[in-house]
């Protein structure tokens, strides 16, 4: 059997290492002196619920796999069964080519075609750097096609710090508004409201035990870089999960059970929310040639 996820690409710097694969360009670990601060999978294994993978040309589900572009309804490869949405963009399964490997970084592409559903060709690529303490993310996309269309990013890892249980790290987000989960719905999310004395208000820091999201955040409060924080920490160990300012929203996530460690946590920086194709909101209008660069990363301390 194949492996379903291709070759594995190993980046080091220092004790940091990193494993990117090449179906999907995802990260499949990053770990420091040993210890790791995403969950993994073994290199035979398919991503357990997005772990790592590229979420392109939208994040999250386009609902009922069907959207309009200029004026004629775009028909989409149903993804999700069980809803009937399109989830998580077309590039996940795709293999990624090979741009470039040093030891202590990656660049990669692939083109996204024009297909069912998808009017207007792109060229995407991806360079992981890593650094003692840091992983680095720059993501690219540019517009090969003739005329301008909308586009989304996001990206799928799942955190932990070491072996510390899920339940015992605390979350913070500079959140103001959020889009709770609706189980319910063929779209999965309520209307957005404030945080502000909800259970969903994570400025201050709140511990996973008990908590259950599978959730939209915006509204995000830039700090003095400019980019967002979204930080898990425990005790004297903290995992920054930072991005730029396109990134505009974020999903959190927490299976109760991932790898076989209990629940796992995902922190996903997106660009736009669920269903952005349709709405529009936060999308990256690109025109005819034109590309957009976007960064995001992991910091630990």
């Amino acid at each position: 059997m194949a492996n379903p996820t291709g070759a594995q690409f190993e980046i080091t710097r220092g004790g940091a290492r990193a494993v990117v694969t090449e179906i999907g360009a995802g990260l499949r670990a990053f770990e420091i002196g040993g210890v790791p601060f995403v969950e993994t999978f073994g290199e035979d294994e398919k991503p357990p619920k997005g772990a790592g993978q590229v979420l392109l040309p939208w994040p999250n589900r386009t609902k009922a796999a069907q959207w309009v572009y200029q004026g004629e309804k775009q028909q989409l490869e149903v993804t999700e069964d069980k809803r009937g949405n399109a989830i998580h963009g077309l590039t996940r399964r795709e293999e990624w080519e090979l741009l470039e490997h040093a030891e202590s970084s990656i660049t990669m592409a692939v083109d996204v075609p024009v297909q069912l559903g998808w009017p207007v060709p792109l060229r995407a690529t991806i360079t992981y750097e890593i650094a003692p303490r840091e992983l680095t993310v720059t993501h690219e996309i540019r517009n090969e096609g003739e005329s301008a269309i909308g586009v989304g990013l996001g990206t799928h890892p799942y955190f932990r710090i070491g072996d510390t249980p899920t339940d015992d790290l605390t979350l913070t987000l500079p959140a103001t508004r959020v889009r709770p989960y609706d189980a319910d719905a063929q779209m999965p999310y309520k209307e957005e409201q404030d945080v502000e004395g909800t259970e969903y208000d994570f400025r201050e820091g709140v511990i996973l035990g008990g908590v259950d999201l599978d959730t939209a955040f915006g509204g995000l409060t830039a700090e003095d870089d400019g980019n967002h924080h979204f930080r898990l920490s425990h005790e004297d160990k903290l995992v920054d999960v930072w991005a730029g300012p396109d990134f505009k929203w974020v999903q959190v996530f927490t299976p109760a059970e991932l790898v076989g460690r209990g629940r796992g946590v995902a922190i996903e920086p997106m660009t736009c929310p669920a269903d952005a194709l349709n709405t529009g909101t936060d999308l990256i209008e690109l025109a005819e040639g034109e590309s957009w660069t976007g960064s995001w990363g992991i910091r630990v301390s």
